[in-house]
């Protein structure tokens, strides 16, 4: 990679805001359920944060 290319910088899960419905819509289907990490790409400790948080909004009612 040449220093004039520069790299998609894509959200870590500890940065994703639990009141941003937008962000989290990534890690769900379409019928709600949680998308699992084969398909998400990230490692367990990853997914655990963004199952938690994405729990959170539900509770929270900013996400359906």
């Amino acid at each position: 990679m040449s220093t004039t290319e520069t790299k998609t910088q894509t959200l870590k899960p500890e940065e994703i805001p639990f009141t941003s419905p937008q962000l989290m819509s990534r890690f769900i289907t379409d019928t709600g359920k949680i998308l699992p990490r084969k398909y998400t790409g990230f490692s367990a400790k990853q997914q655990r944060k963004v199952t938690a948080k994405i729990k959170r909004a539900r509770n929270m009612l900013t996400m359906q």
